[in-house]
């Protein structure tokens, strides 16, 4: 299959050329660059075309009839004379509904291919695409997700009109498995076409979220990021960070036994932290009444001991990096970690809940 990728260069383009070509997928390329005769070679030897060319805001407003509609005609007119019963994907714009030019010039698109389909049996899927967001999109253009994203990361101000103009976006990634859906024909054309799913959200809302995205290298408490609309914010946020964005520091504290440094911080699950221990160094003895922790040695020999407060009852645990076990500590249990070894101890710490010193559920108790 040859699958002729119109507006290659723009956003969405991009996104879908590399996903077609992880699935060894051959494709067929037009760009603004390219003449209106390699179109129509192009068209003559592709099985599938995905048309995204398209202006959204020209300089001079012909360009609407000239590029959304004019190249529309000129791909519909080319199929026609080669009576090839193609796939057509028209990548067209919820603001085709309104009246405003660039509406008008994508409703006109979509009455174009449509006819196509109706004189010679072409299968045409029409997406009416509301905002689209993700990697590679371009700032202080037509995405305010990434105008946000692009400057907050860059600490650039944003401006906002509306606070509650609510926005309907999808992302890219979603908006790509569709297209590649009906390429490798597996979607029903008397379907109604939509991507899914499809968010809400509002301009407040969304610029306090890519905030926090902000912020968290600060604070080190990570949004939940895990999925949803905030999972795709945050890949489109760190998208637009430069390459000397790519690392920051954390804060450290070093004493006589060795190092401790908090990693990251969650909204509901704890935090993660590691700490070092010299040689013969013992870190701990306290007890917690509701905190919990994890640890795990990834350097070095350790020796955990365990004391319970009430019973007196003790129990020990050796462990090392050559075993990756898992240490946990019981509420009620006093606990201490000594390194046994020659070599510096690392230790991997997670805790169910973010140190907080001001209110801290940790006892010290002689072992």
């Amino acid at each position: 299959m040859k699958v002729l990728v119109t507006g290659s260069n723009g956003f969405i383009g991009k996104n879908l050329i590399i996903r077609l070509h992880e699935l060894n997928i051959h494709t067929l390329t037009f760009t603004r660059d390219n003449s209106i005769e390699e179109l129509k070679e192009l068209i003559n030897v592709a099985d599938c075309i995905v048309h995204l060319a398209a202006v959204n805001r020209p300089k001079d407003e012909k360009d609407y009839d000239i590029v959304n509609i004019g190249l529309t005609k000129l791909i519909c007119d080319t199929v026609r004379s080669l009576r090839k019963k193609i796939s057509i994907i028209l990548a067209s714009s919820t603001q085709a509904k309104l009246s405003n030019n660039y509406g008008l010039s994508k409703l006109n698109a979509e009455k174009l291919v449509k006819k196509l389909e109706v004189d010679i049996g072409c299968r045409v899927f029409i997406y009416q695409l509301p905002g689209v967001f993700g990697k590679w999109c371009k700032p202080n253009y037509n995405s305010v997700v990434a105008t946000f994203c692009y400057n907050i990361s860059q600490n650039l101000p944003i401006q906002i009109k509306d606070p509650f103009l609510e926005l309907k976006l999808v992302y890219i990634d979603d908006v790509v498995d569709e297209f590649i859906s009906v390429i490798q024909n597996k979607k029903d054309v008397k379907v109604k076409l939509s991507i899914q799913p499809e968010y809400k959200i509002n301009l407040e809302e969304l610029a306090s979220q890519i905030k926090l995205f902000h912020k968290s290298r600060f604070s080190l408490v990570s949004e939940r990021v895990g999925n949803g609309i905030v999972r795709k914010l945050y890949s489109t946020y760190l998208s637009y960070l430069s390459p000397e964005q790519f690392s920051y520091s954390i804060p450290s504290y070093n004493d006589k036994r060795g190092n401790f440094a908090e990693i990251i911080k969650t909204k509901d699950s704890g935090q993660f932290s590691f700490f070092s221990a010299k040689p013969g160094k013992t870190r701990g003895g306290h007890y917690h009444h509701s905190k919990t922790e994890k640890f795990l040695v990834i350097t070095g020999n350790a020796k955990f001991r365990f004391r319970h407060i009430l019973s007196g009852e003790t129990y020990e645990i050796t462990t090392s990096s050559t075993e990756l076990k898992i240490v946990e500590t019981v509420p009620g249990w006093s606990h201490d970690i000594t390194n046994i070894g020659s070599d510096e101890m690392i230790v991997l710490l997670w805790a169910n809940e973010i140190f907080d010193p001001s209110n801290t559920d940790t006892i010290h108790f002689k072992f």
